[in-house]
């Protein structure tokens, strides 16, 4: 039976082009101020010790060169378009704070739900 607080263990794998969110243990259990900063894995390279290692660029553009996965947690495309994915077409204003390119999308993925199916032309 695990003990109460006992350390999460999870173990994922991360690729090249994941983006994460990183925590430096360091920085954190000093109590220091912006330890925590959104990733992209760059590379995947096996420890010495076992496991991986990801070197990691935050969108800041600073390198981080040797991240343990037990620090990383995966942000899923599904969070990232949420909003995307449940915004509403038809209230007034709904596309003001979206980008063009994701209101183009919106529209068209609408306007493919609102098509009929046809029958294939007759023929002779």
């Amino acid at each position: 039976m695990p003990t109460q607080g006992a350390a999460d263990q999870r173990v994922t794998t991360f690729r090249v082009g994941d983006y994460v969110l990183y925590r430096d243990p360091e920085r954190f259990w000093r109590g220091e101020q912006n330890h925590t900063f959104v990733c992209r894995v760059d590379n995947v390279h096996a420890h010495s010790s076992g496991g991986n290692r990801y070197r990691l660029i935050t969108l800041a553009g600073a390198l981080i060169p040797a991240a343990r996965g037990a620090y990383m947690r995966l942000l899923p495309p599904a969070d990232a378009m949420r909003d995307i994915d449940t915004a509403p077409l038809n209230a007034e204003g709904a596309a003001d704070d979206m980008t063009a390119a994701a209101t183009a999308w919106l529209v068209q993925q609408h306007a493919k739900a609102d098509r009929r199916p046809r029958l294939p032309a007759q023929q002779d």
